[in-house]
This record gives C-alpha cells, structure tokens and sequence, in this order.
C-alpha cells in the first residue's frame, strides 16, 4: 500500500493534479469556442469574424492593370506542372513501368506511375491511355501467374483499381472511368471461420473477367468476379455488376440490372463487300 510518506503517493497526486487542471482548462476552451460560435455578444461575434476571416480568406477585386501578368502567371503555373510531368513520364515513368511489365505496345500514355504488386503479368496494347493513382494488385494463388491485358485503344482513367488473381482483360476501344474497382476474387474465403484464420481464397471462387470492345464503364463501378461485359455495352455510375451484362446493353445499379437493350448500336453499318451487295440486289429483283 501507498503511505502519505511514500514518493509514489505524492507523484500520483501531483499527476492527478496535472490531469484535473488540464481537464478545466479543456471544459474553459469548450466553453469559449461555444460562445465564438453562437456569438452571445458582441465581443464574441468580432472574435468569429476574425476567425472566419483566418478560415476563409477573401481577395479584394484586382484593378485592371493587375489581371494580364497574373493571368500570365496563372497560365505558367499549370505550364511548369505539365512540362515537370512530361519529362518525368518520358524519362522515368514510362521506362519503369515498361520494364515491369510483360509487353508493351506503340504510342502508350501514362499519366502516372502505376502501383503494382505481387506476380501478375501485364501485357498492353498499342494507342492506351492509363490515368494516374492506377493500383494494380495481384497475389499467387493458381499455378498460373495471373494477367491483365490491356488491347489496343483501350483507355483507363484516374484512381482505377485491379485485383487479380487469375485474368482480367479489357478489349479494344474499352473505356473505364474513374475511381473503377475490378477484381477476379473476393480476396476471402466466404466462410467466418477461414476469414479469421486468414485462409487463402478458394481457387474455385477465382473467376476471369472481361470487358468487351466499346464498353463504356461509368465511373465509381465495382465490377465483380466471373463478369462479361458485352461489347459496346454501357455501365451506369457507381453499379455494382455481378452477373454478365449482354453486348449493347444499359445496365445500372446495386447490384446491375438491364434497364435497355439493343443501346448504343453503332451508328454506320460496316460496308458490305462486293459479294454481299450482289447477293441483295438478287433477293431485291
């Protein structure tokens, strides 16, 4: 037991102490902050003017002379960012992505570096465009080293997430917009028990995904495992898509439903070959 003579009792009522004053001081600055923001007072409502004042500045009207040099300047801060970028996609994010990724096609833009992790093979197509914040996960799961493939004139925006665990492919003229999760797996056993083991996920539950030519994927979309999406088929913002999708066809919501079909056909037939336009001048006689 603590004595009234003992160093420990005396540190633990100065401690207290500490604690008792620190906890007025607090109750005193709430009290006063709550004053500032109901303004009671005059006092009280200059004191929230000048902290508004901090919290929210506010800029004068310039005079007219003023606004072409600060336009000028305006104009050369965005300039040096975009030129700062450009040498360092062209000098040393491009030739670190290129290198670890399986293959890469001609004409080839990255508006960043992209995240990647783990064994996952990345072959890209020519004419692709990659936005910045791309995260690029995979792990070893299945014997085979799992893919993304990227075709040709594919374009991926900002902030767009791929789990990979088996393959996942993006077809030709493809279109995924921003802030787009894409995953083959959940990444965990559905079962509470191997959830809290941190069990591997079952390799019957890795299932590829696809997204087909012209598809068009709206922005904040979570494209689940074992998807198709048809080609030219359109994605409605934010949807959660969890069952194939058919080519040419509007689908949105949590989870994706088919609100139209036969959407965003192709407004020019493709030229018919020679063959094909005898053949239907025959069936016209």
């Amino acid at each position: 037991m603590l004595s009234e003579s003992s160093p420990d009792w005396r540190y633990l009522l100065h401690f207290s102490l500490f604690v008792l004053a620190a906890h007025g001081q607090r109750t005193c600055l709430d009290r006063f902050l709550n004053k500032v923001r109901r303004a009671e007072t005059p006092f009280f409502r200059g004191v929230k003017r000048v902290f508004r004042a901090f919290l929210y500045p506010t800029v004068p009207s310039l005079p007219g002379f003023i606004r072409p040099p600060l336009r000028m300047l305006y104009e050369a801060h965005f300039g040096i960012i975009i030129a700062f970028n450009f040498v360092c996609n062209r000098l040393y994010r491009h030739p670190l992505f290129q290198a670890r990724c399986a293959a890469v096609g001609r004409n080839v833009s990255v508006d960043r570096m992209p995240y990647v992790t783990g064994p996952v093979e990345i072959h890209i197509g020519n004419h692709v465009w990659l936005g910045g914040n791309l995260s690029i996960t995979s792990g070893k799961i299945l014997k085979e080293p799992p893919r993304l493939v990227i075709h040709d004139h594919a374009e991926v925006s900002w902030n767009v997430s791929f789990a990979i665990n088996r393959e996942i492919v993006i077809e030709e003229y493809a279109r995924i917009s921003f802030n787009c999760r894409i995953s083959d797996s959940d990444g965990h056993p559905r079962q509470a028990d191997l959830r809290a083991a941190n069990a591997p996920v079952n390799p019957r539950d890795i299932r590829p995904v696809r997204i087909g030519r012209h598809a068009w994927i709206g922005n904040g979309t979570h494209i689940m495992k074992g998807v198709t999406i048809g080609e030219g088929a359109v994605i409605g913002c934010n949807s959660v898509v969890i069952y194939d999708v058919p080519p040419y066809c509007l689908a949105l919501g949590n989870p994706a439903e088919i609100l139209m079909h036969n959407y965003g056909r192709p407004a020019a037939r493709p030229a018919a070959s020679p063959g094909e336009g005898q053949d239907r001048a025959r069936q016209a006689e």
